[in-house]
């Protein structure tokens, strides 16, 4: 086998392979002996004719697409490992010449990992957040302690308030005439959650178990039901019972009921460690991302679309399974948000694009450092792994194939680049805050920016006539 190399534009090479006439040879008798039950020659029993009746009567072009298959293969693989590429991409490949006499000459283009221009990477100044347990912050921890273990209890005694649940009955009319998805029964509707229509849950506010009502409310104007967009209703609506969230006292018998110890101080020193250790970590991982992105910003990197376009159809998958993990499919959520996949998969480009040229920098880096991992380490990995998914190691490896070692290798190599980047990067703190006025705008922009990734992250299937009524 020879092969030639020809760079061409937007890292693709072209490499032209040479089989040798004997190579070929043998390639078609493997491609004539797996297809030989298939020939059916007069004056042969089927499958028994010989290769070279066989290739007289039918031509010898019968057994080529095989043949290709047989001999290409290896010869490209050969080709890559000579050239010493890395392809990204699906190659193309291209026939010039084929026969017994001639062998097999073929051109196959393909898409290779692009060369990574390192900056500076030892000693990069990366922001970390400061780590500290203010006793506001161990006041808000017991308070999710509290609600956790918090009981509902009826209301019998006053109307609804903020905070209460109400469970309630509702029918929605637009013009006096019941509209699709409006409807519900029994419903558990928690006051102030705003998860209804802007209005509705205020409304109930002041009636009481028992009553009947009419609430009347104007649907947002950016709803997603064209028919129900900025359009005034009337929802009937009756309270079916109204409860209250009761939370325990905050003494020692609470401790005792939520922990190991017996006295309230000793569960919240045992507590404050616990968001020690979280914050801390949160704030290691924060500053090791900060991390990453400043080395990837030093570096310089022209990335093929090819590899863009892979990853951002990795993450389409990605978030395809989450979403079918709680119960919807993808394009399903996207329609009801009112976008369609083009205008998803335009929004990963960027993201896509920053994941790729940060695993090429470090994949550099690792080269550059000679950072490798060794059979322990990839022992140990792959034990983690196995733990994580609750397996045994012997099933995660039967699972992964071959594959294995490859991607454990990878995600070792990965982990300790980013470690020893971030014992050489130098830590700096956080920007100072920013005026009161600017505080105060940036804090809004925040709050939304949040609950747009909440909403995004915490998708169910509405209840039947949650949809509608929210």
């Amino acid at each position: 086998m020879a092969s030639q190399l020809e760079k061409k534009d937007n890292h693709q090479v072209l490499l032209t392979i040479d089989v040798a006439p004997e190579q070929f040879a043998d390639a078609l008798q493997q491609a004539f002996r797996k297809n030989a039950k298939k020939f059916n020659v007069p004056g042969f029993r089927r499958g028994k004719a010989p290769m070279n009746i066989v290739t007289k009567y039918y031509g010898e072009g019968v057994l080529y697409e095989d043949a290709i298959d047989i001999a290409a293969t290896p010869a490209y693989a050969e080709a890559v490992s000579e050239h010493q590429l890395e392809p990204v991409d699906r190659p193309e490949m291209d026939i010039l010449d084929i026969s017994r006499e001639n062998g097999l000459k073929f051109t196959v283009q393909v898409t290779v990992k692009p060369e990574v221009t390192l900056g500076q990477y030892r000693g990069v100044e990366a922001v970390r957040q400061p780590v500290e347990v203010s006793d506001e912050r161990l006041a808000d921890e017991l308070k999710r302690v509290q609600e956790r273990n918090s009981r509902m209890v009826p209301v019998t005694d006053r109307p609804i308030e903020s905070g209460d649940t109400a469970n309630i009955d509702y029918k929605g009319f637009l013009n006096d005439e019941p509209f699709e998805g409006g409807e519900g029964s029994s419903y558990d509707l928690r006051i102030g959650s705003n998860s209804f229509i802007p209005g509705f849950e205020d409304q109930l506010i002041g009636h009481s178990e028992g009553d009947s009502c009419d609430l009347n409310v104007t649907f947002p104007d950016d709803y997603h039901s064209e028919d129900l967009k900025g359009k005034d209703v009337v929802f009937k609506v009756t309270v079916n019972s109204v409860k209250k969230r009761e939370l325990p006292d905050l003494d020692d018998e609470f401790a005792k009921d939520v922990s190991e110890f017996n006295t309230l101080d000793e569960y919240k020193e045992d507590l404050r460690r616990q968001v020690q250790e979280r914050l801390q970590s949160q704030s290691d991982e924060s500053f090791k991302d900060n991390v990453i992105a400043a080395v990837t910003q030093n570096a310089a990197v022209d990335i093929p679309h090819a590899m863009i376009h892979q990853e951002m159809d990795s993450m389409v998958e990605q978030q395809r399974t989450q979403m079918q993990y709680q119960g919807i499919e993808l394009e399903q959520y996207l329609s009801y948000m009112g976008q369609t996949m083009d205008d998803f998969y335009s929004q990963l480009h960027e993201p896509a694009e920053n994941r790729v040229k940060s695993q090429l920098v470090l994949e550099a880096i690792a080269k550059e450092e000679k950072i490798e991992a060794d059979d322990a380490e990839i022992e140990a990995e792959i034990e983690r792994v196995a733990v994580m998914y609750n397996m045994k190691a012997e099933d995660l490896k039967e699972r992964m194939g071959g594959s294995e070692n490859t991607f454990i290798r990878d995600s070792v190599v990965s982990r300790k680049t980013i470690d020893f980047l971030a014992a050489e990067a130098v830590a700096i703190d956080p920007p100072a805050e920013p005026e009161p006025e600017a505080a105060e705008a940036g804090l809004v922009d925040a709050i939304e920016a949040e609950a747009e990734v909440l909403e995004a992250a915490d998708v169910t299937e509405p209840a039947a006539g949650e949809a509608d009524a929210e």
